[in-house]
């Protein structure tokens, strides 16, 4: 059963048009995360779902109800905002159950409900602090909370860890992927950072200008990016992107990056002369050959050392280029890198003039 079905839908002020009629279905029990940069449409297709905005064109269904004219409080859904939204002057307790007060949910029921709530987002104790008294983590429980003791057949999120500081966004992560799984509730979530997009989603949608991009699961699209777009926002660091020319050789099709040859995968339908992006994730750089790979020489600039891990800046005939790798606890080798290789198989190539990837 579908959760929320958008249809065509497309939203304009006046005669600037920020949402160019998208399609989407978010199954039910499903986590969507809605990534892209700011300016693309995400919040405002949230707010669209949420009937905080008008949909100027298409339909929108909520559990195959017909929602296009439905108020906000009757399509039940519960929203988390950025900013919280608390209410100052009530406690964690009343801010909980302001939702049920207003439609004069019975005061037992309202007690067990809040007591419940507060017990599965670790607030117990902290029922009689106002918001000022919490830290961010604790003011986004309560926001939550507030969201889900109404029991809403859908969750909206619009980025609502943007505010908290590093640690905090890792431990919300966790906290908001165990909640789901416990309430096993049809959730979108919005945000511009690909990190929590790629830990929370069961499928992610990229938008960018009003479109969307491409729909797949996480691990889908950090493999098999659509276009380059989607291949430059998902990863972390993004995948390195490099003109080059198609030419042939007696082993196969290269892609020649100024004088630098990297050699391509067979199955791929490209043509000599073609101009390309050539596209490869920082991660699938290899220090060591392993498989009589061809070498790629590089000349390094920096050392980004991360712990266990660590980033080479370098370029690749004047391309700028990342490589990650493991330190394995040292990184004294790694300043006297100049070679690196790449599988074919794992080289991605996509159209210089339109950017979709070449299969």
């Amino acid at each position: 059963m579908t959760g929320v079905r958008l249809e065509g839908i497309v939203k304009a002020y006046g005669r600037i048009q920020v949402v160019h009629g998208i399609d989407l279905n978010v199954e039910e029990k499903e986590f969507v995360v809605l990534v892209g940069p700011s300016g693309c449409g995400k919040s405002t297709t949230l707010r669209m779902i949420a009937g905080l905005e008008e949909i100027t064109d298409g339909t929108l269904h909520i559990h195959e109800r017909l929602c296009n004219r439905v108020a906000p409080k009757d399509r039940d859904v519960a929203m988390v905002f950025q900013n919280y939204a608390l209410y100052p002057h009530l406690n964690v307790a009343d801010n909980i159950a302001f939702g049920l007060r207003i439609r004069k949910t019975p005061k037992a029921e309202i007690a067990k409900s809040v007591s419940d709530v507060a017990e599965i987002l670790g607030l117990t104790e902290y029922l009689d602090r106002r918001p000022a008294d919490l830290s961010g983590g604790q003011r986004q429980r309560v926001a939550m909370g507030r969201a889900i003791v109404r029991h809403p057949k859908v969750f909206l999120f619009d980025e609502p860890l943007s505010n908290l500081d590093a640690k905090l966004r890792t431990q919300m992560r966790a906290e908001i992927k165990r909640l789901h799984k416990r309430l096993d509730v049809t959730s979108v979530y919005v945000t511009h950072d690909q990190v929590e997009a790629m830990t929370l989603a069961d499928r992610i949608v990229v938008m960018n200008k009003g479109i969307i991009e491409q729909i797949g699961t996480p691990m889908d699209l950090f493999m098999n990016p659509a276009n380059t777009f989607v291949a430059s926002f998902i990863g972390s660091p993004p995948m390195n992107q490099m003109p080059a020319t198609i030419t042939r050789s007696p082993d196969g099709y290269r892609a020649l990056i100024d004088q630098v040859s990297v050699p391509l995968h067979n199955s791929l339908s490209v043509s000599e002369g073609q101009d390309v992006i050539v596209g490869i994730r920082p991660e699938h750089f290899s220090l060591k050959n392993d498989g009589g790979l061809p070498a790629i020489p590089l000349s390094l600039d920096l050392v980004e050392t991360l712990g266990s891990e660590a980033l080479l800046h370098a370029t690749v005939d004047n391309q700028s280029v990342i490589v990650k790798t493991d330190t394995n606890g040292d990184i004294s080798q790694l300043s006297n890198v100049d070679t690196v290789y790449v599988p074919p198989e794992k080289v991605k190539i996509f159209d210089a003039g339109t950017g979709k990837v070449i299969s």
